[in-house]
């Protein structure tokens, strides 16, 4: 283990290789738009470096982020394509914004005038693209007159440029969904709205991994692939019915420190809450919840070892948890919490199941402490341990 640069018989293994198929799939899904890659939450738990740079290079032309901090931290790794961030930033910071050459969200008038104010005195440009409250109810304009008033401020600044609108749906992962028919018709009356009065913003997009999947039609020129670009269907309606494969980038593995025979009566974990009720074996795994393999997880879930299913018992802990064993087993076999050992898989889609979630929290939940392995062209390309900083 000593060569991956971690020291814990614990890591998740990210396939960049699958990361390129799945937005390469989209590419050829839907040959007309430009893809936005989605790298916000450290790249959804699978690292936003890796993944942003893998993405531009299937053919994605576009990044974007939830946060400022998120942004900058890309830049300073050297990735030069455009980034949008999709959440608010103070206005004060706007000349830093413009000085990493990122996009910013925007949905307030006030904001506007606070931002030109602070970037009277440079000779700066800020990319802007509105945001427009459609029926998702989080953030966003709904006003057609605060529209057009904040297109003409922008459009009369000499430091404000005006590249895009969107919207975000909230249904778009159900097939029959009237508010998803009702968001699309608004965000293209909105946009004509725009066109009437002159206002032309070169990037217009409303679709998310679930409508790109759904090739939801309109006046719309960028999709912004989230999920599914980590081989992730954006819900289980979607993934009945999926128009392509995805494939699935994230696994978890471990290896068993501990293999212990239980007898009648002997109890299992915090709250003793498994008892062996005929002689059996146990195997001791080093990951628990502080890693983001949560407490709820048991009982229920299972792990892979030797290609079987075999079930966690008793409570998960911090550190560690505890599987009842087929048979006796040696300490050091692999085990693997997501992903495939011989023809048996567990999908992160199971483990969200169990948790009483969805699959975009799991990967999200599994904590810095756990090193990550990047699979590039079949091979170990790079790791990353951020408890050891490399």
């Amino acid at each position: 283990m000593d060569k991956h640069h971690f020291f814990r018989d614990t890591w998740a293994e990210i396939n960049l290789d699958d990361i390129s198929k799945n937005v390469q799939s989209f590419k050829k899904h839907l040959p007309d738009d430009k893809i936005m890659a989605v790298v916000k939450a450290n790249g959804y738990g699978h690292d936003a470096y890796q993944t942003a740079v893998t993405a531009l290079e299937s053919g994605a032309e576009y990044l974007a982020v939830a946060i400022l901090d998120e942004a900058i931290a890309l830049r300073k790794r050297g990735i030069s394509a455009p980034i949008l961030v999709m959440n608010r930033i103070r206005p004060e910071y706007v000349n830093l914004a413009a000085e990493n050459e990122l996009s910013i969200t925007v949905f307030h008038k006030e904001w506007i005038h606070e931002a030109i104010s602070y970037m009277k005195e440079t000779n700066l440009t800020l990319n802007l693209h509105i945001k427009l409250d459609t029926g998702m109810g989080r953030v966003g304009i709904k006003d057609e007159e605060e529209l057009l008033d904040m297109a003409s401020l922008i459009d009369k600044s000499s430091n404000l440029h005006f590249e895009g609108i969107f919207t975000h749906f909230a249904t778009a992962d159900e097939w029959d969904s009237a508010l998803f028919d009702e968001q699309t018709k608004r965000f293209k009356n909105q946009v004509e709205t725009l066109k009437k009065r002159g206002f032309a913003p070169p990037l217009i997009h409303c679709a998310n991994s679930a409508a790109s999947l759904r090739k939801v039609k309109g006046p719309f020129n960028l999709v912004r692939l989230g999920i599914s670009m980590y081989g992730l269907a954006p819900s289980m309606e979607i993934k009945k019915a999926l128009p392509f494969p995805l494939a699935e980038a994230f696994s978890l593995h471990t290896r068993l420190i501990h293999v212990k025979k239980l007898m009648p009566g002997d109890t299992v974990s915090y709250g003793a809450t498994y008892t062996a009720k005929e002689e059996e074996w146990v195997g001791t795994l080093p990951i628990g919840y502080a890693d983001g393999w949560q407490r709820r997880l048991s009982p229920g879930a299972s792990v892979l070892i030797d290609g079987e299913r075999m079930p966690i018992i008793g409570r998960i802990c911090m550190d560690q948890c505890m599987v009842r064993l087929s048979n006796r087993k040696e300490v050091g076999e692999l085990v693997t919490l997501i992903g495939r050992q011989e023809d048996e898989r567990i999908e992160m889609d199971e483990v969200a199941a169990l948790a009483n979630t969805i699959n975009y929290e799991i990967p999200c939940l599994i904590s810095s402490r756990v090193p990550r392995v990047f699979v590039k062209n079949g091979r170990i390309s790079e790791n990353m341990n951020v408890i050891l900083n490399f």
